[in-house]
C-alpha cells in the first residue's frame, strides 16, 4: 500500500515547480504556487508571549502578517540574519504568513523519476510534513507540504491568522 501511495504521490509531484531554500546545511523545496513573494529580511515587531520561533509581525502593504523563523522552529542552531536571509511570503489557504529562511536558490521542476519517498529517520521536519525527496544531480531537496506544516497545531498560527 505504501508503494502505491508513493507512486501516486510521485505522479502528483511530477511536473510541479518547487522553490528551493536552505536552512542550515539542508535544502528544502516548497510548491511555488504557495509563494506570494520573496523579500529581504527586515526587522519585525515582537508579539508578547508568542513562541520564540514566531519572530513577530510585519506590515505588508497594510496587512499584518506573522513571521515564522524556520531555523528556530526546527532547532537548527543559532539564527544568523545576513544579506542572504529572506522572508518567503506564503499564501496558505487564503492566509498570508512569512517564513524566514537562510537563503533561496532557484525554482525547479521535478520529473517522476526525481521524486523519492521521504526517509523514516529524524530530519528537521517531522516526516508527516515531507511529501518526498527531490533528487537533482548531486542535490537533494526535502519537499515540504507547506500547507500542512503552517496549519499544524504546533505552529500556533491558526488562532493568530484567524484574528
Amino acid at each position: 500500500m505504501a508503494d502505491a501511495n508513493l507512486a501516486a504521490n510521485a505522479e502528483d509531484i511530477a511536473g510541479r515547480e518547487f522553490l528551493a531554500f536552505k536552512l542550515g546545511k539542508e535544502e528544502y523545496g516548497i510548491d511555488i504556487l504557495k509563494v506570494q513573494e520573496i523579500r529581504g529580511y527586515e526587522a519585525v515587531t515582537r508579539i508578547a508571549s508568542a513562541p520564540e520561533f514566531i519572530k513577530g509581525v510585519i506590515n505588508l502593504r497594510g496587512i499584518i502578517i506573522p513571521v515564522v523563523d524556520m531555523r528556530i522552529k526546527f532547532q537548527l542552531g543559532e539564527a544568523v540574519y545576513d544579506q542572504f536571509t529572506v522572508v518567503i511570503i506564503l499564501n496558505i489557504n487564503g492566509r498570508v504568513v512569512g517564513m524566514v529562511v537562510d537563503s533561496v536558490s532557484d525554482v525547479t521542476t521535478l520529473t517522476q523519476d526525481q521524486v523519492k519517498p521521504p526517509p523514516e529517520m529524524g530530519t528537521a521536519f517531522s516526516t508527516e510534513y515531507i511529501i518526498g525527496l527531490g533528487t537533482i544531480d548531486e542535490r537533494m531537496l526535502i519537499l515540504v507540504d507547506i500547507d500542512r506544516l503552517m496549519s499544524s497545531p504546533d505552529m500556533g498560527l491558526n488562532d493568530q491568522m484567524a484574528a
